[in-house]
């Protein structure tokens, strides 16, 4: 009641997406992209003998039909599995940037290209590229999962192509790409259920330098903080049953037999839970006990068994 006391009112709820990518899942996952962001703007200029360039833009969690109605009409879209984790994942490029990029594989200069649809001999030359781009997303992913990405066929119309439900999550990483004098936004599409089970597992964590160390230091110091902290400790014989009556007429003086055996420690306890065991005894003025091995370890020891 207080919570709802302090709050701000009422949030929003979008019920087509109930579950949103962490801040942590989101770090993951830019470290994963401007890592395959970086490779594939070396692989971009060294295959096309010019000068390219990506950078991560951004991440986001979108529904389906949101990602495919802000795409532009034509673009290149490059269907793609991500074998052995299900779904299908969407590599878009503007249509100018793959000219640009043709126009560099065949001798051109690049620049300004025409809008037009792909020539039989410019398509083998697209898959090759975008198979080699596919290569380098496999590198960026190896830290969290052993991907094996495969194209399956180019589209030029998002709206045509039915990759997923309109309400579908989906996580989408948008690139500033450079090719030459020629720049766009490229993105990579993926299902939320598909990249949410990689991101949920402990491994799939990447950490930078600093944050281990951070977290290394978090994990001295708490080490440090309960090594320090007092608790209570108790000792115990075995614990009997008595009857009500019996407790109700216990008067001082009486003696009540335990079902201790004299040969038997004591259980070191704390909060009900058995730790070690002892024997009693004194240390000077004050009662003490000896830490002795558990019964379990005795036995054993006097079997033979390791």
């Amino acid at each position: 009641m207080s919570r709802r006391g302090q709050g701000g009112g009422p949030t929003a709820y979008d019920f087509r997406r109930p579950i949103k990518l962490s801040r942590e899942h989101v770090r993951t996952l830019q470290m994963v992209f401007e890592s395959y962001a970086r490779s594939c703007g070396t692989l971009l200029t060294t295959r096309l003998r010019a000068v390219s360039n990506v950078s991560l833009i951004s991440i986001e969690q979108l529904n389906y039909d949101e990602y495919v109605g802000a795409l532009a009409n034509p673009t290149i879209i490059g269907v793609v599995t991500l074998d052995p984790l299900p779904g299908t994942v969407l590599l878009e490029i503007a249509q100018s940037a793959v000219m640009t990029a043709i126009d560099h594989m065949l001798g051109g200069p690049g620049g300004s290209q025409p809008e037009r649809p792909l020539t039989e001999v410019e398509m083998p030359l697209l898959r090759g590229l975008m198979e080699r781009m596919l290569g380098e997303l496999r590198y960026g992913f190896e830290s969290m999962v052993d991907i094996s990405p495969k194209l399956k066929e180019i589209e030029y119309n998002a709206q045509f192509l039915r990759a997923h439900a309109p309400g579908d999550a989906v996580v989408v990483a948008s690139f500033e790409t450079k090719i030459g004098a020629e720049e766009c936004v490229s993105t990579i599409c993926l299902p939320f259920n598909t990249i949410l089970p990689v991101l949920s597992r402990t491994e799939a964590i990447v950490l930078s330098a600093a944050e281990r160390q951070e977290r290394d230091t978090s994990l001295r110091n708490l080490t440090a903080g309960l090594s320090a902290a007092p608790i209570d400790v108790a000792v115990r014989f075995q614990p009997i049953r008595m009857r009500t009556d019996d407790i109700v007429d216990l008067r001082p003086g009486d003696v009540v037999p335990l079902g201790h055996a004299t040969s038997r420690p004591l259980e070191v306890t704390v909060h009900d839970i058995v730790f070690a065991h002892a024997v009693p005894g004194n240390q000077g003025a004050r009662l003490a006990c000896l830490v002795v091995p558990s019964p379990h370890e005795s036995s054993s020891k006097e079997s033979g068994r390791p």
